[in-house]
């Protein structure tokens, strides 16, 4: 039992602060992409999809990675999930990205909005989580 409570929840509490962190960072480069004014065409080199189980259910990830060049002339390809199902391999769409870091793009629509609430959403369940862990470390100890 003490592994639970001196192993196992610190290593979720850490897990939880990952996942804030890589939640805002990509939040702050899609805003940032959409905040430079660049935009680009882009091809859809491939797209693909994956299937996660959660609690018996599957969950569809639509993947899709673009190939686009920037307005100086550099080629750049990037991966990124979400986006229409039907999108496909050699379809052309516009990409968002901004000048000192361009593969760090987002072919996204613009949605600040809901990019905010989809991210204080996650840091609000991880912030739940966190403090959940937290009472039962204190509790116990």
């Amino acid at each position: 039992m003490d592994f639970v409570f001196h192993v196992f929840f610190p290593l979720l509490i850490v897990l939880a602060l990952w996942a804030a962190y890589a939640i805002v960072r990509r939040t702050r480069e899609r805003r940032t992409a959409w905040e430079s004014g660049l935009t680009a065409r882009a091809r859809v080199v491939r797209a693909w999809i994956t299937v996660q189980m959660v609690n018996n259910v599957a969950r569809r990830i639509q993947w899709h990675e673009y190939d686009f060049t920037t307005t100086n002339g550099m080629a750049v390809r990037f991966k990124e999930s979400g986006g229409p199902p039907s999108r496909e391999a050699g379809d052309e769409t516009l990409v968002y990205y901004a000048g000192d870091e361009p593969d760090k793009a987002t072919a996204s629509e613009p949605g600040p909005g809901k990019d905010m609430f989809r991210t204080v959403l996650g840091l609000g369940v991880l912030g739940v989580g966190i403090i959940i862990c937290t009472n039962m470390m204190v509790q116990y100890w």
